[in-house]
């Protein structure tokens, strides 16, 4: 099993930026943070404050460091500042599924994310990663978009070059985080 460590940086520098145009977060929105080659998410749960999933190597300023939570069979849920998480990349409130599905009640997603803080939980970036973690708590349905795009993608290469398509993740996983401490 490899064993993930942690990695710490100090920084002092400008405060996060909030993607020109974009909604100030309130309780209960999904946020999106855009790290280098990937998308980090957290939920936010007031007074500059979130709550997400975070392996070891899943820290602001980390750059390709966050590339090595792939290795990674465990990740603890964190409460922390929003300004600490995002770092200096760029975020937005994006309630991805607003449309799709019903968000939960707010005062359940908050309390349930608070349950949560400091437990380690099981971790997969293709089944178990921070955006299928806020996903679940805001509508009760782990999923990820990040996730079934690269399935797609993956898909649309493997086709490309003549090799049979893989069926989308939603079908080959079957499962999903319960919102209690493991």
């Amino acid at each position: 099993m490899l064993e993930c460590k942690y990695l710490f940086i100090y920084w002092k520098g400008e405060a996060p930026s909030l993607i020109s145009g974009a909604k100030k977060p309130e309780v209960g929105d999904l946020i999106e943070i855009f790290r280098v080659g990937y998308k980090h998410w957290a939920i936010y749960v007031g007074n500059g404050y979130v709550i997400h999933l975070a392996p070891p190597s899943e820290v602001a300023f980390a750059g390709a460091s966050s590339v090595m939570s792939v290795f990674c069979d465990n990740a603890v849920v964190k409460k922390e500042k929003l300004s600490a998480v995002v770092g200096d990349d760029d975020y937005r409130v994006n309630n991805l599924l607003d449309d799709e599905c019903e968000p939960r009640d707010i005062y359940q997603i908050v309390k349930d994310a608070h349950h949560l803080v400091g437990n380690m939980l099981p971790y997969s970036l293709v089944s178990h990663n921070c955006e299928h973690f806020v996903t679940d708590l805001r509508y009760g349905k782990p999923m990820s978009r990040q996730v079934q795009q690269a399935v797609y993608i993956g898909a649309a290469t493997v086709g490309a070059v003549g090799h049979k398509q893989q069926p989308p993740i939603a079908q080959m996983m079957h499962l999903r985080y319960t919102l209690q401490p493991y």
